[in-house]
């Protein structure tokens, strides 16, 4: 009797449990589908307001008077005036909520990058740089902290990967498309750079006020969600961060006094200092093969259409893996060897295939890097702690470009440049080999207190 009636029972719990799989994919997928392509779409066109001027500067430095190393420290300060502001930035968002601060953020960064389009000098150049930097602060470490109140851990990397897939696919997009506006010399009076400056932050703007109607703050507010699928998203991520919360803290002060954050501020740093300073002057290395602005920016586009996939591969592997850790070393290793290299090659297609190699590695290195921070952060410790880590991260945008500027302007060549963008991307593999892992690491002030 008591076997006939336990059957049915553990019929109904394993098609339960299959109804709460099938529920959990559904519920996810459709959260992807409505998030990540908007994102994703605000990303590409934040990364090219950040790397247009590599393009810009094929014109404008002759235009302005730059040396390398006034562009390289103008192109850099950027970074500077993201750095002071990007904590308080990422806090700000934690408190208004997604989406009023990230619409607040594009709109802004879009009038001011039109507004560079009209410097005159080093010292204008200069300052436009720094408060554009200032005024796209947080919207990164705004993103990574928005994926940790929409998607579950589990979901969370492809989510970050997605996202990140925006490098490539702007550069992918902008370096024709900067180096078609660039022949646009003339047009409505303006110079080639400029029209480029003004059409390409146009977008920014209107992504902007797009915001306010395409990204609710939390599960809750979403229209699309049936009351049965927020609910359970809801509990999903409250009790990930409850037992994230348990373990390493979800206060301000619980990421300011965990080491690993700060190792992982200093790989990122290392990361991004190689990614933007090959991101901002390839364009310049590609000249010196003698091509013209259009056929600059197709060959520029070269690299990041191989990393696009790249990424997306080695981003699939490491989820798949135990091992998350030795894949984001790994792939910044191949970057560091293949960018020295390409110092010492002079042939085009041989330095363009290192250098190829490198950027599909960088990416790789970020694609995967990301979820480490997000495996153990939570609250408000992920907020400042996410900031923090993109924000003394950013430092390097700030120090490759301007170290590069300086170096060039010294020796005449690239050479010299790219070994010590190597140097810095080795380093950046010790510090991530130092880590261990920290979502199995417990917190060091549960420890003591």
């Amino acid at each position: 009797m008591s076997q006939v009636s336990t059957q049915p029972i553990a019929q109904a719990t394993a098609a339960a449990g299959a109804t709460a799989a099938v529920s959990e994919e559904a519920t996810m997928k459709k959260v992807m589908r409505r998030l990540i392509p908007f994102i994703l779409l605000c990303y590409v066109v934040s990364y090219l307001d950040r790397i247009n001027v590599g393009f810009a500067a094929l014109t404008m430095n002759k235009d302005l008077g730059l040396t390398p190393s006034q562009f390289g420290l103008g192109a850099g300060l950027f970074f500077i005036g993201y750095f002071f502001f990007e904590i308080p930035s990422n806090l700000a968002l934690h408190r208004f909520g997604a989406r009023m601060w990230i619409s607040r953020i594009m709109i802004s960064w879009g009038v001011i990058s039109m507004a560079t389009a009209f410097v005159v000098g080093p010292k204008s150049f200069a300052l436009a740089r720094f408060l554009l930097g200032m005024a796209e602060a947080g919207f990164t470490p705004g993103i990574y902290l928005y994926f940790t109140q929409w998607f579950p851990g589990a979901w969370r990397g492809k989510a970050t990967a997605f996202f990140l897939i925006g490098i490539p696919v702007a550069n992918i997009i902008g370096s024709p498309l900067s180096g078609a506006l660039m022949e646009l010399h003339g047009m409505w009076g303006f110079k080639g750079w400029q029209v480029l400056l003004l059409l390409e932050a146009l977008p920014a703007v209107l992504l902007g006020v797009l915001c306010l109607f395409l990204l609710p703050d939390r599960p809750s507010k979403a229209a699309w969600l049936t009351p049965s699928e927020k609910q359970w998203l809801e509990n999903e991520l409250s009790t990930e961060q409850n037992v994230l919360a348990a373990r390493h803290g979800n206060k301000l002060k619980d990421a300011f006094t965990n080491w690993r954050v700060f190792a992982l501020a200093g790989a990122n740093f290392c990361g991004i200092l190689g990614s933007l300073s090959i991101g901002l002057w390839l364009p310049q290395i590609i000249r010196e093969f003698g091509l013209p602005s259009h056929q600059v920016g197709l060959v520029a586009a070269i690299p990041y259409l191989v990393g696009a996939v790249a990424m997306t591969l080695w981003a699939r592997l490491a989820n798949r893996s135990e091992r998350r850790l030795f894949f984001v070393a790994g792939a910044i290793v191949l970057a560091a060897l293949s960018l020295a290299i390409s110092a010492f090659l002079h042939t085009p297609l041989l330095k363009m295939l290192a250098i190829t190699i490198a950027v599909a590695s960088i990416l790789s290195f970020q694609a995967t890097f990301w979820a480490i921070p997000s495996g153990f952060l939570t609250g408000r410790a992920a907020a400042g702690g996410l900031a923090l880590i993109v924000s003394i991260g950013n430092l390097g945008g700030f120090v490759g470009p301007s170290v590069i500027g300086f170096i060039r302007e010294t020796t005449q060549g690239f050479t010299y440049p790219l070994i010590f963008v190597a140097g810095a991307l080795l380093l950046g593999a010790v510090i991530t080999l130092a880590l261990g892992d920290p979502s199995r690491a417990p917190s060091t002030s549960k420890e003591t207190a």
